[in-house]
């Protein structure tokens, strides 16, 4: 056997891997073919993994806010509200502060927004 570890942790690792690296922040098809982004999928899988694996899905997600780009970071404290609203709540806040832009998709409408206007419209919305 190649590789240490168990499949969904490796699968699960590069999943988060990919969102570490997030340069824009999209939950469903993009474009006019609706087309899944490569980091939409690595949200998806690691959203998949966070009923059968809840403390792996939470020790990564502390990582992705540490050292995630801008997106990433959005994707796990969107992620952490499924596993701790409260945690979720306090990432949301440390990131209202946030100038840092990112791309967002909408269906076919790209934009940008700084991470700190995203994170106080998820807190307004909670």
């Amino acid at each position: 056997m190649f590789g240490i570890g168990k499949k969904w942790e490796r699968e699960l690792g590069a999943a988060v891997d990919t969102l570490v690296t997030a340069d824009t922040l999209a939950f469903g098809g993009v474009g006019i073919a609706g087309n899944l982004l490569p980091v939409t999928e690595a949200y998806e899988r690691v959203s998949a993994a966070v009923d059968d694996h809840p403390e792996e899905v939470r020790r990564q997600l502390d990582r992705v806010l540490a050292d995630g780009t801008p997106a990433g970071r959005a994707y796990a404290a969107t992620l952490l509200e499924r596993l701790d609203p409260a945690a979720a709540r306090a990432a949301w806040t440390s990131l209202r502060d946030d100038p840092s832009e990112f791309t967002t998709f909408v269906g076919c409408v790209m934009d940008r927004e700084t991470l700190g206007t995203y994170a106080s419209r998820r807190l307004a919305a909670a």
